[in-house]
């Protein structure tokens, strides 16, 4: 199963591709969809989706996962942030493709088994579960893998969870 993880922004969007073959974790790549500020706010938001889909067709992704809005109190950066998690969202979901949101503190949990980890444990346990040799940079870039692998490991807990949502619509 390939994974590609989501760290939604408008200047930029973290993402991180990894593979996960029974227990194993694999990284495929990562890195940032980036936007000039001095773009157009539409301009911008078309340059993510584009990208993405670029990413989308490039990869053979079996699962996304994207991270909820965190909200602090810079108001007008929440909202772009969301404007660009939707275009995100929609993107995948133009693909037919499905999608996962985790809150960053299942992320935390998920990945380091403590929903209040720090940035740095996080990043730790990212370098150690994909057995890498250094931190993946940017940060938003790193961001992503520990959402793809938090997904990787919540998996079958969702997959549960989809499979019983869907005969309760039938």
């Amino acid at each position: 199963m390939i994974i590609l993880g989501l760290d939604p922004g408008l200047a930029t969007t973290g993402y991180g591709i990894i593979e996960k073959k029974g227990s194993k974790l694999t990284l495929i790549t990562y890195g940032i969809i980036a936007t000039k500020s001095s773009e157009a706010f539409p301009d911008r938001l078309l340059s993510i989706s584009n990208q993405l889909t670029t990413l989308l067709n490039k990869y053979t992704i079996s699962e996304v996962a994207i991270e909820d809005l965190f909200f602090n109190n810079n108001t007008k950066t929440a909202i772009s942030v969301a404007q660009a998690r939707g275009v995100l969202i929609l993107a995948v979901k133009k693909e037919n493709m499905f999608i996962e949101s985790y809150t960053p503190p299942e992320i935390k949990l998920g990945i380091s088994g403590y929903g209040k980890a720090t940035k740095s444990q996080v990043q730790y346990m990212v370098k150690q579960l994909l057995n890498l040799t250094e931190t993946p940079k940017p940060d938003d870039a790193a961001d992503a893998l520990a959402i793809a692998i938090c997904h990787a490991n919540n998996y079958r807990i969702k997959q549960t969870k989809r499979n019983i949502l869907n005969k309760l619509d039938r």
